[in-house]
């Protein structure tokens, strides 16, 4: 099954009034990231607001050269198909990716695709913070890389939120043996079976550099004589 982590960043919060000027998305395949991705700046033509900017530190000037959405709207269609989309707080990437493909004529993505992991976080942990910064946290995901919010970062931190959420660290990984699995496992047990104990012995070096650590670390009321 194939499956689309998406954020994006914006020039403001109103979708009536802002525009996007990054999306980010990586592919899972039975929720494995697969090498393809999808990622591009965009060109919004108009300012960006203090907010946003002090959110994600992407500037206008920057943008000057980028493509406008209309420029990258085929290719991001292609790239994400019909695949389930999962969204840290869907509402608002949705509502900012259907103005802009409403403009051009083309269809909006339905909310019928998507899995919000706000909305399972707050299912799975009701009346405690559920952010994407509060996730990470709650599951010990590393965060430094996100000086700054970037809709690229966020997807690979998204990513391994999303995998937490569903309680699957391997996903989808079949676990029961095969029948060559079990062959190999009787053959071992009558090669075990047969076996002398091994014994690997340790150089003179070994041995003192063993006894002073114990002398440095081991408490001499804890040691045997």
């Amino acid at each position: 099954m194939l499956e689309i982590i998406l954020d994006t960043e914006t020039t403001g919060l109103s979708f009536n009034t802002d525009k996007i000027i990054e999306i980010a998305c990586i592919e899972l395949e039975n929720q494995i990231p697969t090498k393809n991705k999808f990622h591009v700046f965009i060109n919004p033509n108009m300012d960006i607001s203090d907010g946003a900017y002090q959110t994600h530190g992407i500037s206008r000037d920057f943008l000057r050269d980028k493509p406008v959405f209309k420029d990258i709207a085929k290719e991001f269609l292609n790239f994400i198909k019909d695949s389930k989309l999962v969204i840290h707080n869907a509402d608002f990437d949705l509502a900012f990716l259907n103005k802009e493909l409403q403009e051009l004529d083309l269809e909006p993505l339905s909310k019928d695709r998507v899995v919000d992991t706000l909305f399972l976080a707050r299912q799975k942990f009701p009346g405690s913070q559920a952010s994407l910064d509060a996730l990470c946290k709650r599951f010990k995901i590393n965060t430094s890389e996100r000086e700054k919010h970037s809709a690229l970062v966020d997807c690979n931190l998204l990513t391994e939120v999303y995998i937490e959420l569903l309680e699957k660290k391997e996903p989808l990984l079949d676990l029961q043996p095969s029948q060559a699995d079990i062959n190999d496992l009787d053959s071992s047990k009558t090669i075990n079976t047969n076996r002398k104990k091994i014994i690997v012995p340790i150089t003179g070096e070994e041995r003192n550099l063993h006894r002073e650590f114990l002398k440095v670390h081991v408490p001499k009321s804890s040691m045997l004589n």
